[in-house]
């Protein structure tokens, strides 16, 4: 793919069949998973099969006349050998769908058991773009964090120790079949974990409206993430605008219904934005770093998006559209510069709002490794090619450096 001229617009869409959005939605469950067949494994965050929430919506099911096995010791981050012994038992079972309740690393899991459950194993032979042989078992995902979006998305993201990172399996038969999005779900996340997953919300936003735009090659195989993509446009930046506003207000009080459904819906709509666009470079850096450090996710992508800005500000196109999400957060300005500066200022008063820490300094990571880090994130090609501004391992570093020392204050 090579970058198109800037008045040609491209779109892509890959999105579940069905979506379903707003408090009670889960009562749709039944209705949704019977039509692929009577047996259903269901994938849940450990510490959720204990609520009267995820109990009801398994008696529900099975008041369908659906048998439901549970596949539950989900460890957080998807280590990639814990998801073979998951994917045997999916096969053993042979269910007719996976249902995925839980935050981000849940529904990831469920994408890859419903991979492993239909071609088998290892998973590492689906690492990469479009190495998915053909569909899997039907996903019907039920996210009770707001954040990864992955409801909406075609990427299952596992971490293998053995390559020092994040690996993602991306293909279009990882999207699932069906959304469920039930603000009420999200109602007990803590703190941290309605900051991190909130956060990671508004960087989906942000990379896939500021990513490069890209010529598809029509008459052949697309890739499963397009570059800018003219669809989702508008959504990223609805999800900017409504975190900017709500994401400080439902880490504050948590119980805030209006919060709560602010943000779920943001989350949705950044990965519906970002599933057929793809992210750039706080997520390239972010996968050496979070497997060094053994942090959150979406603590270092969003500790690392104001550092990103301000390395891509230099383009003059990717500058005005920054200035667009800056409008979105709330600036004013007149001056097109001016806009950049409010939009990375914003970025980084909502981090310090939510309690991210200030720089990569004090999560963990030492100076002399931030070589090593920026090595890493090369190796993220795709990532790195979406990145609007031509990356190299000179501009990582530039980034990581701002990021360590926390320059931006």
């Amino acid at each position: 793919m090579t970058a198109a001229m800037p008045t040609e617009l491209v779109g892509t869409l890959r999105l579940p069949g069905c979506i379903h959005f707003g408090f009670g939605a889960r009562r749709q469950l039944p209705a949704l998973v019977t039509p692929h067949g009577e047996r259903v494994l269901a994938v849940v965050d450990p510490f959720l099969l204990a609520t009267p929430a995820v109990r009801d919506v398994l008696a529900a099911l099975e008041a369908a006349g659906l048998s439901v096995e549970v596949i539950s010791d989900i460890q957080p981050e998807l280590p990639v050998g814990t998801l073979g012994a998951a994917g045997d038992a999916a096969r053993r079972f042979g269910p007719d769908a996976v249902l995925a309740i839980g935050g981000g690393s849940a529904l990831d899991a469920a994408k890859a058991i419903a991979l492993l459950a239909a071609h088998g194993g290892p998973l590492e032979r689906y690492y990469g773009e479009n190495a998915v042989p053909g569909p899997v078992v039907p996903v019907v995902a039920v996210p009770t964090t707001a954040g990864t979006g992955s409801e909406a998305t075609p990427v299952a993201v596992v971490s293998d120790p053995a390559r020092e990172l994040k690996v993602g399996i991306s293909s279009p038969h990882l999207v699932p079949v069906a959304a469920v999005v039930d603000p009420e779900l999200t109602l007990g996340a803590p703190p941290s974990v309605t900051a991190h997953a909130g956060i990671d919300a508004l960087v989906h936003a942000v990379e896939s409206f500021t990513a490069r735009p890209l010529a598809p090659d029509w008459a052949g195989e697309l890739p499963v993430f397009t570059g800018r993509n003219a669809l989702v446009d508008p959504l990223a930046l609805e999800a900017a605008a409504r975190l900017g506003r709500w994401l400080p207000v439902a880490v504050a009080d948590g119980g805030s219904r209006e919060a709560r459904e602010q943000v779920a819906l943001a989350s949705l709509l950044g990965g519906m934005a970002f599933g057929p666009t793809g992210t750039h470079l706080s997520h390239a850096l972010q996968y050496p770093i979070g497997a060094m450090t053994k942090t959150p996710h979406g603590l270092g992508t969003g500790l690392l998006l104001p550092y990103v800005l301000e390395a891509i500000r230099g383009d003059s196109a990717t500058a005005e559209r920054i200035g667009r999400i800056a409008v979105a957060l709330g600036s004013t300005s007149a001056d097109p510069a001016g806009r950049v500066d409010d939009a990375i200022a914003a970025v980084r008063g909502l981090n310090r709002s939510i309690g991210l820490p200030p720089s990569l300094a004090a999560i963990g990571v030492e100076r002399d490794q931030l070589p090593r880090i920026a090595e890493l994130g090369m190796r993220s090609a795709r990532l790195v090619g979406i990145s609007p501004v031509e990356a190299g391992p000179e501009l990582l570093r530039r980034i990581l450096e701002r990021a360590h020392a926390g320059a931006i204050t």
